[in-house]
């Protein structure tokens, strides 16, 4: 699967050779550039408490019971939804209406007209960037929501989750 569009002639000549993340809004990508925008970070994966009064959003470091905590990655992705029916399935019309996606987020990123970052793996080539520069949730999730019960969730409200980690903004 490439991930780049092949360069189109104009007047005679290449045209730069753009990423599709850069020349395709979100509703305009093939599924196969939607699933590889996500980098792997897991930070979607972690439980939110939601303020009955007020509506906000807080993250807890519990993660859904499907997270690979090591990979970061859904141990089941094709049939989540079949374990998880609450696992929110992302569209670009979500991704506008949603307001607790992670800063870091490629999704958010692109349609808020942004580029994405260097660790990012469709930038950096590499899958294990996201864990260097810190973004991803690897050794920082305290447990699984099978290994604590709700009343618990209200002591583990981390804030991290909402902020770009120090150093990932920037190339090493």
């Amino acid at each position: 699967m490439s991930t780049r569009l092949a360069p189109q002639p104009v007047d005679g000549e290449a045209v730069e050779h753009k990423p599709f993340w850069r020349v395709k809004r979100l509703g305009e990508m093939s599924p196969e550039e939607w699933e590889s925008l996500c980098d792997g970070c897991g930070r979607c994966c972690l439980l939110k408490l939601q303020d009955e009064d007020t509506d906000r959003i807080a993250y807890v470091d519990v993660s859904c019971r499907l997270l690979d905590r090591a990979s970061c990655q859904c141990s089941d992705y094709p049939n989540r939804r079949d374990h998880v029916p609450d696992c929110v399935r992302l569209t670009p019309q979500l991704v506008e209406e949603i307001g607790w996606l992670p800063p870091t987020c490629a999704y958010r990123l692109i349609d808020e007209g942004k580029d994405l970052p260097w660790w990012h793996p469709l930038v950096s080539g590499d899958r294990d960037t996201v864990h260097q520069a810190g973004v991803s949730v690897r050794d920082k999730v305290f447990c699984s929501e099978t290994e604590i019960d709700e009343e618990g969730l209200m002591d583990r409200m981390v804030s991290w989750p909402a902020r770009w980690p120090r150093g990932a903004r920037r190339p090493p």
